[in-house]
């Protein structure tokens, strides 16, 4: 990003700008000439805003106070038009940081879906860096181009989609060896792992985002499987929002919880063998001894022997004609109190 494009100074026609107004509601709108933005609390026009510094408050036709600032990226692919899912902030953030994806990298990602991870990714990458960006479908693409477009300004020269099947599309788009990091956000990305393995480079990462456990577990056992990787790391991230006014300081009600497994790997250099790991058995791959394990006397789940159950069950009874004893007492003295009163 060069300085004239830094998202700072002065408001400008063409900037997008996030209005919070009364009660906290949001507006994002993109400033235009002669432009005006219209709600039931009155009308703001978008001249009113130019040339003002971020972080300015403004009064709208009817004296209600809008506060105006640059969305952030967060902000932004929160409330741009999706074409597909997109990756929350959160996982961005983590997929950056776990892939370690770094100014002037060589990245590739599929699938595109709206833009949101693109964004991220060429943000980390920077003007040195590449991105290569693969979508199935040209209509996410093109929602994809869009959003990235509104952000940035323009269309960055140093990013490209292509349209097409990854398996096909990617060794026509790098050389053999010279991709620095992988990002497969899609249904099936164990479909992709070998030709994704013969564009990396030696200690090159690959990182998958996929939504469910099953996913999970078929990726990480092809992952090991093809012997040409680090034994894969998987984690998910969840954030919790806490209410912090004066004392009043607790957790918030609702959480971004799960979303999607994150799992990466390393490629290993041509020809060499990680050594073996000393771990359990996985699920492909196990005998009656692991079976034992996840019986459920093994797990805790004890099956209740019927001497035990019987004393429990003359337990419960004494409790129960305990409490109608007392029930019964209470009763009693209720009513001796009132015939002692008729007296």
């Amino acid at each position: 990003m060069t300085a004239a494009e830094r998202p700072s100074g002065p408001f400008r026609f063409g900037d997008r700008v996030q209005l919070t107004g009364p009660k906290a509601r949001l507006h994002t709108i993109t400033l235009r000439e002669r432009g005006e933005m219209h709600t039931h609390h009155g009308v703001l026009r978008h001249e009113d805003l130019v040339g003002l510094p971020d972080g300015s408050v403004v009064l709208n036709s009817s004296g209600h106070e809008y506060l105006a600032l640059r969305p952030l990226l967060r902000d932004f692919v929160m409330s741009m038009p999706r074409g597909a899912a997109i990756v929350y902030p959160k996982d961005a953030a983590q997929i950056v940081a776990q892939a370690d994806v770094f100014p002037g990298a060589v990245v590739v990602e599929a699938g595109v879906g709206s833009g949101a991870l693109s964004l991220w990714l060429l943000r980390a990458v920077g003007a040195q860096g590449r991105l290569v960006s693969f979508e199935r479908r040209e209509d996410f693409a093109e929602v994809a181009r869009a959003n990235v477009e509104t952000f940035v300004g323009a269309t960055p020269e140093n990013w490209e989609v292509r349209v097409g099947d990854l398996v096909e599309a990617l060794p026509q788009a790098v050389a053999p060896a010279s991709v620095d990091r992988v990002v497969l956000d899609m249904l099936a990305p164990w479909e992709c792992i070998d030709v994704v393995a013969d564009a990396l480079t030696p200690g090159g990462v690959v990182l998958c985002y996929v939504a469910t456990a099953t996913q999970l577990s078929r990726v990480a056992e092809y992952l090991r499987g093809t012997g040409l990787f680090t034994d894969p790391d998987a984690s998910e991230t969840m954030v919790r929002g806490w209410h912090v006014e004066g004392l009043a300081v607790r957790p918030d009600h609702r959480m971004v919880a799960h979303t999607g497994f994150l799992i990466t790997a390393r490629r290993l250099a041509p020809g060499a063998v990680l050594p073996e790991l000393k771990r359990r058995a996985s699920k492909s791959s196990y005998g009656d001894h692991d079976v034992e394990l996840w019986t459920p006397g093994a797990v805790g789940d004890r099956e209740i022997t019927d001497k035990n159950l019987r004393k429990r069950v003359r337990e419960a009874q004494r409790a129960a004609e305990g409490a109608r004893q007392a029930g019964g007492s209470a009763v009693a003295g209720a009513d001796g109190g009132a015939d002692a009163s008729d007296g």
